[in-house]
């Protein structure tokens, strides 16, 4: 059976954080969780230790001291299931903007032949449900954008629910990877698709976060912009 590991972030996620790890085990096939947690002063570790009296095999948590950025969490995911030797690593955010039972779908992809499955919101239409219409354009503009300035095939550049094989995460550079915060995705996605790798968008509906507070900010798109014109002119070689 396929060894599956979801990264899910976290600060100040209190109110999200036990129903979605409950929500993922509560699926067929199994998933293992890790949660990095960037020291959240609401508790979230806290109610993730309680959880793993119950889930010990499969629930493992990250403390991570002060907020050090969404991309900086994911590559201490990755380096973290390469090392435990997944098969497949999945990105998902802890708010339920990003719907659990979506996972054997992006899985289901990754075993069809692709290398890499995005949960698009852009690939079928818009598919984003309660956000406010300016964020959606953004959104889906930026895309767009990206899109354009890369030449990428990619309708949702800036998706960060993802599912990867574990041949992507090993021949990325890890190391190599410079962007910190939403640029991240971005970047990653690029890179797998200038290594040659295969990439499937598989079409799902976002919904905004009902709990706690988003973490987005203006500095996030400027990372983004300013990025993707440097991607631009970047030669990406694998890991040696």
């Amino acid at each position: 059976m396929d060894s599956k590991l979801v990264i899910i972030p976290t600060y100040n996620e209190k109110e999200n954080i036990e129903r979605i790890i409950r929500a993922v085990f509560a699926l067929e096939g199994e998933y293992h969780i890790l949660i990095i947690d960037d020291g959240s002063p609401d508790g979230t570790a806290a109610i993730v230790k309680e959880l793993q009296k119950s889930f010990a095999d499969r629930l493992f948590l990250i403390e991570r001291s002060g907020k050090q950025g969404l991309g900086t969490a994911y590559l201490t995911g990755f380096r973290w299931s390469l090392e435990k030797g997944y098969d497949y690593t999945f990105e998902m955010d802890a708010d339920f903007s990003h719907d659990p039972g979506d996972l054997p779908r992006l899985w289901a992809a990754c075993k069809e032949g692709a290398d890499l499955s995005i949960g698009s919101r852009y690939c079928d239409g818009v598919s984003v449900v309660n956000w406010p219409i300016g964020r959606i354009m953004m959104s889906y503009f930026a895309s767009v954008y990206v899109r354009k300035m890369l030449g990428i095939h990619i309708y949702d550049c800036t998706a960060g629910f993802k599912c990867y094989s574990r041949k992507v995460l090993e021949t990325i550079d890890l190391d190599a990877v410079e962007m910190r915060g939403y640029g991240f995705q971005i970047e990653m996605k690029y890179t797998a698709y200038k290594l040659g790798f295969t990439i499937r968008e598989v079409p799902v509906i976002f919904v905004n976060r009902k709990e706690g507070t988003s973490k987005m900010s203006s500095g996030i798109f400027g990372e983004a912009f300013w990025g993707v014109i440097k991607l631009r002119f970047r030669k990406f070689r694998p890991r040696s």
